[in-house]
């Protein structure tokens, strides 16, 4: 039987799932962050499958995401994008924190996951966590500059007016930069990392994460089995079943204590 808890952490609401006879014991723990817009009742799919696996499973609500709406619009929202991100990143050390208080982690046992946004945040997370045993990205982006730069271009492009002036922006770039994964791939040290994307995203380009996992392959020369990158042709900014299987199947092999 899964047990399922709401829970709340300082500000942070999350759901935790886990075997009824696993409660209280350390086994490996999976962080599974949420999309843009979406909420974490919304990967619950995620979270049962790997829950069924043996692990424990943990979905926080981002900044302004589900319980912690205040009611911004989308476009609104955009407007923090990479606030929310930075700020999610940063939340992973106090939930990882709360558990291993309670004394419910296992050594080299952490996964870090999440859909969009979510990928985003974790590549990000790479750089800032060598606690992070394994990760997987779907649909993320490790680019943080290039990607912010693509956004503001679009931005632009459709006509809106940027709210920031260039020194702001600068400012954020020089921050981006700190967790942009593609400027310091030498921490990923090996560990292990998933990638899966739908070649026809039009959200979260493909190409950028395709070419980074590219740049990245002479770091994984003595170890193959720690890197992949699952590519769908047919896919879009969604992911399908197969992708979550993938997800589950790649934590059950890397993370399993």
């Amino acid at each position: 039987m899964i047990f399922v808890d709401k829970s709340t952490i300082q500000t942070i609401p999350f759901l935790h799932l886990v075997k009824e006879e696993d409660k209280d014991k350390p086994i490996p723990v999976c962080f599974f962050i949420h999309g843009f817009t979406s909420a974490k009742e919304h990967n619950l799919h995620y979270a049962y499958y790997l829950a069924e696996k043996g692990f424990r499973v943990i979905l926080p609500d981002c900044l302004e995401h589900g319980e912690r709406s205040t009611g911004k619009s989308e476009h609104q929202l955009g407007e923090i994008f990479w606030k929310i991100v930075l700020k999610t990143i940063h939340e992973l050390s106090i939930l990882k924190e709360h558990f291993e208080e309670k004394g419910l982690l296992v050594q080299n046992g952490i996964g870090v996951a999440g859909t969009s946004m979510g990928g985003i945040v974790t590549l990000g997370a790479l750089t800032q966590y060598e606690w992070i045993s394994s990760a997987v990205s779907l649909m993320g982006n490790p680019t943080y500059v290039k990607f912010a730069q693509a956004q503001l271009a679009q931005v632009e492009a459709l006509g809106y007016e940027i709210p920031f002036d260039d020194e702001e922006i600068n400012g954020m770039l020089e921050e981006l930069s700190h967790y942009d994964l593609s400027l310091q791939p030498e921490k990923l040290g090996g560990r292990p990392l998933m990638f899966w994307h739908g070649k026809r995203d039009k959200v979260v380009p493909f190409s950028m994460a395709h070419e980074f996992y590219q740049s990245i392959l002479p770091y994984y020369e003595s170890q193959e089995n720690n890197l992949v990158f699952i590519e769908d042709d047919k896919a879009d900014h969604k992911v399908t079943r197969e992708g979550v299987l993938k997800l589950v199947e790649w934590f059950d092999k890397h993370l399993s204590a």
